[in-house]
């Protein structure tokens, strides 16, 4: 008996080294991924998402009519699709050979005319830079499907702005751009470049809807309030319109053991709050002083995007579920970004664009440990609240 404690003991301590290991390989990959995301290229790939739509109601129709009405309706569908497809490659022939009609004209005028001409096209009461709706182009209304999923770092934006590029090639205002967008904030400026990147999309001129399932806090609903239109789910986790700082400081223990902390800086409020350093009321009421002069411009920036919100209301760093924040101003629409999807394949042509990085061995290894690192959590912490019901 007394060996197969023993025996138990042993395996049990190799058990914790073999995780151990594995926990630091992991992390030491994802710094390395990290660190070399900004370097390395990636690949686009873009998934036409009325194919997948339609596959899956096609293997439903398939299980569920009966042969004979199954096959009249295919036949249907076959006939429909070529009237599509011959009228689609018309309208192309035809705005191919308007354009070419065009170019002529333009070569044929002498270059005092042609700059006349063009000055001479821009219809009244229009800018140059000026889209209107019957600017548009007959063809069938685009739209791309972008995913941003956040933490504190905001490090998808690495991705996301490849595919606000490549989107923003092709895409014209008669277009629209949808970003699932999932995100509890972070860092002010992380955030505040990925803002920026949207940005670029409403000086396009693109509609952009942005849609939140799970959460837009903070930094995330700083993104989120440039939506021309934004939806989020009923349960949604909405708003945390404010700023903090905070961090430990272990002064006091250092000064009890006598260990001294050095810090030789230039300029008044170089360093405020540190870890190891005498935290000083001067320098803690110039750390409030910053706070308050970011969250002030939080409020402003929520305030131009969205006026129709009272900011005075909301800029408390509270939270609301969807359904609240509706009532609150802070989105437009409860609904999942699902439904939104579905609806908008009836009348559009929808890409889900994706930006890959391309992921080497040492990439692929902590990715693995941490997901299994974060499934072994979920599993334990399934565990514990489910003791609560028992």
């Amino acid at each position: 008996m007394e060996y197969l404690i023993q025996y138990g003991m042993f395996l049990a301590k190799a058990a914790t080294i073999v995780v151990a290991i594995v926990l630091v390989i992991g992390a030491i990959a994802a710094a390395g991924s990290r660190q070399r995301r900004a370097s390395k290229r990636g690949e686009i790939v873009i998934e036409r998402l009325n194919d997948h739509l339609e596959d899956l109601h096609d293997a439903v129709r398939e299980e569920v009519i009966d042969p004979a009405t199954l096959k009249l309706d295919n036949k249907a569908r076959s006939k429909r699709e070529k009237e599509e497809a011959k009228a689609e490659t018309k309208r192309a022939k035809a705005e191919a050979k308007d354009k070419a009609k065009e170019k002529a004209k333009e070569k044929a005028k002498p270059k005092d005319e042609s700059t006349q001409g063009a000055n001479a096209a821009i219809p009244e009461n229009k800018s140059s830079n000026e889209v209107h709706l019957d600017d548009a182009p007959s063809r069938r209304k685009r739209v791309y499907v972008l995913d941003f999923d956040g933490d504190v770092a905001a490090e998808e934006v690495s991705s996301l702005r490849e595919e606000i590029t490549t989107v923003l090639s092709i895409a014209e205002p008669c277009d629209e751009i949808i970003l699932k967008l999932e995100s509890p904030g972070g860092m002010v400026h992380a955030y505040g470049l990925a803002a920026s990147q949207l940005q670029r999309i409403k000086d396009a001129k693109i509609p952009l809807t942005i849609c939140v399932d799970k959460v837009a806090a903070s930094g995330g609903y700083m993104m989120a309030c440039l939506a021309d239109k934004l939806v989020a789910a009923p349960f949604a986790i909405i708003g945390s319109i404010g700023v903090v700082v905070q961090l430990p400081n272990f002064h006091k223990i250092l000064k009890k053991n006598e260990v001294d902390y050095e810090v030789i800086s230039a300029g008044e409020y170089k360093r405020t709050l540190s870890t190891f350093g005498e935290i000083t009321d001067k320098g803690r009421a110039k750390v409030q002083e910053d706070v308050e002069n970011i969250h002030e411009i939080f409020k402003q920036w929520v305030k131009s995007h969205r006026p129709i919100v009272d900011v005075s209301r909301v800029a408390t760093g509270e939270t609301w579920v969807g359904m609240q924040a509706k009532e609150r101003y802070l989105v437009d629409e409860l609904n999942t970004s699902d439904d939104v999807l579905v609806r908008a394949c009836k009348d559009a042509d929808v890409f889900e664009v994706n930006y890959k990085f391309k992921q080497t061995l040492q990439d692929k290894l902590g990715a693995a440990v941490e997901a299994g690192v974060a499934r072994a959590a979920n599993k334990l912490l399934a565990a514990d609240r489910s003791k609560d019901f028992q």
